[in-house]
């Protein structure tokens, strides 16, 4: 096993126990101390056993595996999933250490990977190396658009002809009701009214119930003490229409939650405080990138040009009777569809 005799593996149960050093190599919040610490209190199923898996060679902490059984420890709201590597460690020793960890089990199953994570070649090398097989899966999409020097008209200038005339019409409109306002919170003040107008948004929304229903909460505090909060509200009188949870960091602004009031579809209320956030955020901020969060949603293509790929591994034990039926499935399902591709 290359560079294994100094590698060895050990389980925490909380974010609080991994050493400090991994969670600087961070380079995003779903991979900070903090969201860690939201995830096990507000978004972890009821007896799921969650863990992080910490490598260390020669004693030195070198990967991070955050797990949740046999899976990667994501939920509905993971944007993406990056395992953390000590800046000075040998990477794929480290993703070896832990795919010897993961052989336990027949099939550790990780998603939500950016297929663009520089690390992506060392775990399929460290698990190919710890003898599991690989087999990859898209998950999902993630649009995204660099606006690095462009301000709000400049953006809009960008837009589909359709979508940058509704935005303009219904701008107007907007700013001919008397009654309406736009409010942004981003700080602790005016935090617990921003959230129960969130929350009174999202009730009277299109949107399934929540799998956590007290996760979007813990977030938005999570997100304002770390200084990354944007709830933007929209409302018509006292009443708010239209709720968007964004976060600002590195110069990227994401958002993460949106929803709006039916009852008031006929003013497009998510189309204006969409509008109303880009503007602040590209006028004000000066965002360089804009990021329109976890899936395929189709509106999203016309706010966001560029789309980049979310991937799941299988690591899978070819030598367990469990390993070798979750290979032949997925095989099986990847011909099913280049059949009826072709």
């Amino acid at each position: 096993m290359r560079g294994m005799r100094s590698a060895n593996t050990e389980v925490l149960r909380s974010a609080d126990d991994v050493p400090d050093g991994l969670f600087e190599a961070a380079d995003s919040v779903f991979s900070t101390k903090a969201w860690w610490r939201a995830v096990l209190s507000y978004a972890t199923p009821p007896g799921a056993e969650a863990s992080f898996v910490l490598c260390r060679m020669d004693g030195v902490a070198a990967g991070l595996f955050p797990m949740l059984g046999a899976n990667s420890f994501t939920t509905p709201y993971t944007c993406r999933y990056t395992p953390m590597i000590a800046p000075d460690a040998d990477a794929e020793a480290a993703c070896e250490a832990f795919a010897h960890h993961c052989r336990r089990n027949p099939v550790t199953r990780i998603d939500a990977l950016p297929a663009e994570w520089p690390h992506l070649p060392a775990l399929i090398a460290g698990a190919t190396a710890a003898g599991l097989t690989v087999r990859q899966f898209r998950h999902f999409g993630n649009w995204h658009e660099d606006v690095s020097g462009l301000d709000w008209a400049g953006y809009l200038a960008r837009r589909p002809g359709a979508l940058r005339e509704t935005i303009r019409r219904r701008l107007r409109r907007a700013e001919r009701l008397p009654d309406a306002r736009f409010t942004l919170i981003d700080a602790q003040e005016n935090l617990a009214r921003g959230i129960a107008a969130f929350e009174d948004v999202y009730a009277t929304s299109w949107k399934d119930p929540e799998p956590f229903p007290r996760f979007n909460a813990a977030l938005m505090r999570t997100a304002s003490d770390l200084g990354i909060l944007r709830l933007g509200l929209w409302s018509l009188g006292r009443k708010p229409v239209a709720a968007q949870f964004w976060i600002v960091e590195h110069g990227q602004a994401t958002v993460l939650k949106l929803a709006h009031d039916e009852a008031f579809k006929a003013h497009s209320p998510g189309t204006v405080l969409t509008a109303l956030m880009l503007r602040h955020l590209l006028d004000q901020e000066r965002v360089n990138a804009i990021d329109f969060g976890r899936g395929d949603d189709p509106y999203k293509r016309d706010w966001a040009a560029q789309r980049r790929q979310r991937i799941g591994l299988l690591l899978i034990d070819p030598w367990r009777p469990a390993g070798l039926l979750a290979m032949a499935r997925h095989d099986l399902g990847r011909l099913r569809h280049r059949v009826r591709s072709t």
